[in-house]
């Protein structure tokens, strides 16, 4: 394996990495105006996720940073193209990490119910534009010969590439649900139990039907072959399938274990999807962004090479650490024990 293909195969990790870590917190923020009772439930939803959510968005800069320099012509594009888009996932995270630090400001309940929405907002924002983000690379976007976007904001949106976005959304609340049944106690792990219950075939059918449809969209778009992307596609059927089975059995490790595989497999069957392109042109098939194309030179890849193999160990330690120190339920005794 090259250096370029080596570089392409990290980025997928480390997106996959922020949709799995983040995609729980943003299932919890989705979550926060619908399971708490009280003022005291609605704390422990934001203690279940407070101590990680700012480690966990760490992914979504190591990501950009890494695309960056490693594929700068790819960034350029994608982030012209698709700047209207990525300016309003910085507005919804923006208003979701306020709230986290402005609800504390004060004791008002009509306060507090203003940072919560804003948190439910930001969360369901981010999650649906980074679906349509995503499956716009595939499903193609308009580029000239250049490699400059000639389209509108409105190019982005279609039947595919919005059920791309419905498909994160659902994926990710049903991930946070199950995230939930592992951190909450009492009546606050009971509801969780019943909302990752009631997502969970919604969530599976929806991911099932856009995976299938992705497996379609690179052989149509992007010059395919069925394998490999269809591997990917069917793990994360079958996962999505598990953690239905599993929820209704009340296995809320395992169930979460599932939700998360479901969640990487989106990832990663996007992007082998899109392999050896990295942005299909929807203007002419010729213009297509590829791997080789918009790569570094040998050099740059070589010392981000080394810099990564030093670096990255010690990032996945440090905050595989920080989750076992964060590990106990929030909200006291009386957990069911989990399986």
């Amino acid at each position: 394996m090259n250096l370029q293909n080596l570089w392409f195969v990290l980025i997928v990790v480390l997106w996959s990495g922020y949709f799995l870590l983040e995609g729980f917190d943003f299932g919890v923020g989705m979550l926060l105006p619908f399971l708490p009772r009280d003022e005291e439930e609605q704390g422990q939803m934001f203690a279940t996720i407070g101590p990680v959510w700012d480690g966990n968005e760490v992914w979504l800069v190591t990501a950009g940073g890494a695309t960056f320099a490693a594929f700068p012509a790819w960034y350029a594009t994608m982030f012209s193209g698709l700047y209207i888009a990525l300016l309003a996932v910085l507005f919804f995270l923006i208003i979701r990490v306020i709230s986290f630090e402005w609800r504390s400001r004060s004791t008002s309940p009509r306060w507090r119910k203003v940072w919560l929405w804003a948190n439910a907002v930001g969360s369901f924002g981010a999650s649906l534009i980074w679906g349509v983000g995503f499956a716009n690379l595939l499903y193609g976007m308009p580029i000239d010969s250049s490699g400059d976007f000639t389209g509108t904001f409105w190019n982005l949106f279609n039947g595919y590439t919005v059920l791309g976005g419905l498909t994160v959304v659902a994926i990710f609340a049903f991930h946070g649900a199950t995230f939930l049944t592992l951190r909450t106690t009492g009546d606050l792990l009971a509801r969780a139990g019943k909302a990752s219950r009631d997502l969970s075939l919604f969530a599976a059918v929806l991911g099932a039907i856009f995976l299938i449809l992705t497996v379609i969209v690179a052989v149509n778009r992007n010059d395919k072959s069925v394998f490999p992307p269809v591997l990917p596609a069917a793990i994360g059927i079958a996962a999505l399938a598990l953690a239905v089975l599993l929820v209704y059995r009340g296995r809320w490790t395992w169930a979460f274990t599932m939700t998360g595989l479901g969640t990487i497999a989106i990832v990663v069957t996007l992007f082998v999807s899109l392999f050896p392109r990295v942005i299909v042109s929807s203007t002419n098939f010729a213009f297509s962004l590829t791997v080789s194309g918009t790569a570094s030179q040998h050099y740059t890849l070589q010392v981000m090479s080394v810099v990564a193999l030093i670096f990255v160990p010690l990032v996945l330690l440090y905050q595989g650490w920080t989750y076992h120190v964060f590990r106990a339920r929030v909200g006291g005794p009386g957990g069911e024990p989990t399986h």
